[in-house]
């Protein structure tokens, strides 16, 4: 079978793997969609961190399921997608419930190889029902649900402003989700395009470029005063992480959807005296990619509308590179297998 190999930073090569064979508790899929997401653009930039080459890089999936063993209520042929973080089931995290944080977590496409390939075996237990939903929206469930899990960490409450930090996919999905919990949004990013469509396509009530010399008082304009009781940080950039401290109200929350590879700092006097909560948010649970498919289903959430551009798989290696430029203007980018 084909597959697309990350051979090192900034290098793909595509080869010819083995197909794989069924084995006991795994299921195959014919992969239909590839989204392209950040993780993959951060491996191909060399920033990612937990990463080794070479890898197969893809955890944003949708295809046909060909062969199963031990996935009650799943059918061969049906359309699926899949929760692309394996856990071990024996840890304190997932003793706890807590699957996406488990200490010994293989991530799809990070830690093992992922879905750059015409198929690909995955844990039973990981598989999610199409529920008639397209191959286009199911590889959006995943990126959706980091967005959906985000805001439920942060316990987004009915007319609260949050301030989501980054207006790429992950940011996008969560200013949704944010919206969805009923929350009044403002978006902050340095792209105006991207700024624009956060209004325009999301309807974002506020935006504000990070660039721009007094953030912090169009923050308490647009708050009466108060500051967002709810910050979200969905860029992973250290500037950025740091920065936003000092847009939180007393008493908020703020969580960290993006991922550093740095030490981050801020002020113990400023961060005590608002008795704030800081937060990490890691990956998403089977219940954020329900809350994703229900809202889809709903047509609360519209998943074409962060489609930008599209490729067929064996055009992914001259076209890679360009989605890193911020003037192509690309939100998401899908992949089709033939």
């Amino acid at each position: 079978m084909k597959t697309l190999v990350c051979t090192k930073p900034g290098e793909f090569e595509y080869a010819i793997g083995e197909q794989p064979q069924l084995k006991p508790g795994q299921a195959i899929i014919k992969i239909k969609r590839i989204g392209i997401c950040g993780t993959d653009l951060h491996a191909f930039e060399g920033t990612q961190p937990y990463f080794e080459y070479p890898r197969i890089l893809g955890h944003e999936l949708s295809g046909g399921l060909i062969a199963v063993d031990g996935a009650p209520g799943f059918e061969i042929g049906e359309a699926v997608t899949f929760i692309p973080y394996f856990f071990c089931g024996k840890c304190i995290a997932c003793r706890k419930g807590k699957q996406n944080a488990c200490e010994n977590i293989k991530v799809c496409g990070v830690h093992q190889d992922g879905g750059m390939v015409e198929y690909l075996s995955v844990p039973s237990y990981s598989l999610v029902h199409g529920d008639g939903l397209s191959f286009d929206a199911l590889a959006l469930v995943e990126p959706l649900a980091i967005g959906a899990h985000g805001v439920k960490r942060a316990g987004v409450t009915k007319d609260e402003f949050v301030l989501v930090i980054g207006a790429g996919p992950i940011g996008l999905g969560t200013m949704e989700f944010a919206r969805i919990a009923g929350a009044r949004v403002i978006a902050l990013d340095v792209n105006n395009d991207r700024l624009s469509f956060c209004k325009e396509k999301l309807k974002v009530e506020h935006i504000i470029n990070a660039m721009d010399a007094d953030v912090t008082e169009q923050l308490k304009s647009i708050t009466n005063g108060d500051m967002p009781t709810v910050v979200i940080d969905a860029t992973g950039n250290l500037k950025a992480i740091n920065n936003a401290f000092q847009y939180m109200s007393h008493g908020a929350r703020y969580v960290l959807i993006g991922l550093q590879k740095e030490e981050i700092s801020f002020s113990h006097p400023e961060f005590h005296k608002r008795e704030a909560t800081l937060m990490s948010s890691r990956n998403a649970t089977r219940e954020d990619f329900e809350h994703v498919i229900s809202s889809m289903k709903k047509k609360i959430v519209d998943p074409t509308t962060y489609i930008t551009h599209r490729v067929y798989f064996d055009q992914v290696k001259d076209e890679f590179e360009g989605w890193l430029n911020p003037a192509n203007g690309v939100i998401k980018a899908i992949v089709e297998m033939v």
